[in-house]
């Protein structure tokens, strides 16, 4: 990949990412202004230390050429001659004290500097986490059907702790070196400006050559933090999926796979390598220059007098100032190329963290929501349409009402919209066209809390957290006492199997509940709606994964627990909804049917021969039936 490419993240983040300018100002304005006192603290304290470090050869080159040389008088700067002593050894002993001093107000500002400094950066970057993490739990689903996980868990993890490596090590370096710059040049100017032109006159070519590099580089580091988030990315589905690639024997496959993604990177790092093994030796050698002109020119003036061009005399207490401050001089700037690396890899950083932030919230609390603690629980379907992508509908004026009370089945075959319409009541998504109104209030309307406090939600893919059974059933009403826990789980038909668990309800469950059957999550489920007393309820597959017979003892459970609850089942079991209120049968969208159970099989028409498939009479299936299951089936591969 050329050094010119951007190779952003997926999916609306990495446009996102790519509109983005000047991030670290803009994170330093949002995050770094309210803890600007901690940064001011350890900036000052940076300045502090580094300009007590100028004591000490200032003080060795007055001593040499004042006790040791006798060649000047001994003298200080900034100290009236009147306090200095007069003789030789207490001038000595005072220039130890000095020096001593200095030495310690260095280790005691540096101290200061860094719990500052780390205090700062520590504040910031959990304030971002925090923000950042906060964004994603706002945003609608359909940001997260496009993005790979280990990419969000690059942005939240990897980017802000290049941040924080920018935040605490190049901004107190940053100023540092030009303390140590600005410092340094003062005091060669003032001990001899004319050697001090010779050391100096490098730094317009240190700053040129850093200007160029940053240019050059900036490219690379982006390039680099898409491929770490792509690794990231590759590893978090190689371990989620490891059952399925164990069982589909595919380990060669994800193996080459992770090579392929690895060897990304690591051309990526080899690509920001190749600048920065010119670049740091670049420096050095540039620095490293200034160091040998200056002891060559230096020490020729000290021996023999002032080389052509130049004037006046040069003590060797001077001379050895110079090749001190010299030396503090040429190792900072030579570290300037850290201080790059750092920003670039933050810039990249900032980039993608801003990004996130610029992803838009599409589910938007209304400005006058209405409260729902009690439903009643009407539901009502109007004129319904939403696509995912602009140019696919899923669902097309889809139109029915559930009285208080009604239980509604939706049937069909695959991608037929059965699960969009459930979480359209949920606002997962919002409906392109139309409205979805629960007890005459449209849900865009209602308060998000009431509303998904209201409606308990069982999806066809069951998610549990890597917690204990009790917690996971305890899951959005956490202060449920145990008994209440276990009063669900009865209800869900699970009691009898979690108590046979080695804890019980303190057994851990394992990440997506892995040390379970996937009949046991679904119970588990089941039991946390069921605790969560909601007004209506949605079941998406909600048996699915069970055998027979655990389908028909929690279907007896449902019974009691959607007695006097708005129902909304989606099945491809047939037998799970045929004592339905009204069944609906939806096609490409549409609703296509609806009525009773017996209703549907007299008209002999889609529901009909979706019960004909699960009763086992396929031979008397129309080849109308079968041509359309067979598009719908190649459709949705």
């Amino acid at each position: 990949m050329s050094s010119g490419e951007f190779d952003s993240g997926t999916g609306e983040l990495g446009a996102r990412q790519q509109e983005v300018t000047r991030p670290l100002l803009r994170l330093f304005l949002n995050y770094g202004r309210p803890e600007a006192s901690w940064l001011g603290v350890g900036l000052l304290a940076s300045v502090g230390a580094h300009t007590a470090t100028l004591v000490t050869p200032l003080i060795l080159g007055t001593t040499i050429d004042a006790v040791f040389t006798g060649q000047s008088p001994y003298r200080l700067p900034l100290v009236p001659t009147a306090w200095l002593p007069v003789e030789q050894s207490a001038q000595f002993w005072l220039s130890v004290t000095l020096i001593g001093a200095s030495l310690g107000v260095t280790a005691s500002l540096t101290w200061v500097r860094g719990v500052a400094m780390n205090v700062f950066a520590y504040k910031v970057l959990h304030e971002i986490r925090i923000d950042a993490y906060e964004r994603l739990q706002r945003l609608d689903m359909s940001f997260f059907d496009d993005i790979q996980t280990g990419e969000i868990m690059s942005v939240l993890n990897n980017d802000t702790s290049n941040l924080e490596r920018f935040l605490d090590n190049a901004l107190s370096q940053t100023v540092r070196i030009l303390a140590i710059v600005v410092g340094i040049s003062v005091v060669l100017f003032h001990t001899n400006a004319q050697l001090a032109v010779v050391t100096l006159v490098v730094v317009p070519f240190l700053v040129g050559f850093t200007w160029w590099f940053m240019r050059v580089v900036e490219p690379r580091y982006a390039t680099l933090r898409s491929k770490i988030g792509k690794l990231n990315t590759q590893i978090e589905n190689g371990i989620s999926g490891i059952e399925l690639v164990k069982t589909a024997n595919t380990a060669t496959r994800e193996n080459r796979q992770m090579e392929g993604v690895s060897h990304g990177l690591f051309e990526a790092r080899v690509d920001v390598s190749k600048l920065a093994f010119l670049y740091r030796p670049g420096m050095k050698l540039l620095t490293g220059a200034a160091l040998l002109t200056t002891f060559i020119i230096g020490g020729i003036w000290v021996f023999s007098g002032p080389p052509p061009g130049f004037s006046g005399e040069l003590s060797v207490g001077e001379f050895v100032v110079f090749i001190l401050l010299v030396q503090q001089l040429t190792a900072p700037l030579a570290q300037l190329s850290n201080i790059v690396d750092w920003y670039e890899n933050a810039r990249a950083s900032g980039k993608r963290i801003c990004g996130l932030f610029d992803v838009p919230v599409r589910i938007h609390e209304s400005t006058d929501p209405v409260s729902l603690k009690a439903a009643d629980g009407r539901v009502e379907y109007e004129d319904v349409s939403f696509a995912y992508e602009a140019d696919e509908r899923i669902l097309d004026s889809i139109s029915f009402t559930a009285e208080p009370g009604e239980t509604i089945a939706l049937v069909g075959p695959t991608g037929a919209g059965k699960s969009t319409v459930a979480k359209l009541l949920l606002r997962l998504y919002d409906a392109d066209e139309g409205s979805v109104r629960i007890d005459g209030h449209d849900v865009q309307n209602v308060r998000l809390g009431d509303l998904r406090e209201s409606v308990g939600y069982v999806s066809q893919g069951t998610v549990l957290f890597d917690g204990t059974v009790a917690e996971n059933i305890r899951y959005g009403q956490f202060d449920a006492s145990d008994e209440a826990v276990r009063e669900a789980a009865r209800a869900a038909e699970a009691h009898t199997f979690i108590e046979a668990l080695s804890s019980g309800y303190d057994t851990r469950v394992g990440e997506q509940g892995v040390k379970l059957s996937g009949g046991q999550r679904q119970r588990i489920a089941l039991a946390r709606v069921i605790l969560q007393d909601a007004d209506i309820i949605l079941l998406d597959e909600a048996t699915a994964s069970v055998d027979t017979k655990t389908e028909a003892l929690i279907q007896r459970s449902l019974d009691r627990v959607t007695t006097d609850r708005t129902t909304v089942v989606i099945a491809h079991r047939l037998s799970t909804i045929k004592d339905a209120d009204t069944i609906l049968a939806l096609d490409n969208g549409r609703i296509v049917e609806r009525g009773s159970h017996e209703e549907l099989l007299a008209e002999d028409g889609l529901y009909a021969n979706l019960w004909r498939v699960q009763a086992g009479e396929t031979d008397s299936l129309p080849n109308e039936f079968l041509e359309q299951a067979s598009k719908s089936s190649l459709s949705n591969t």
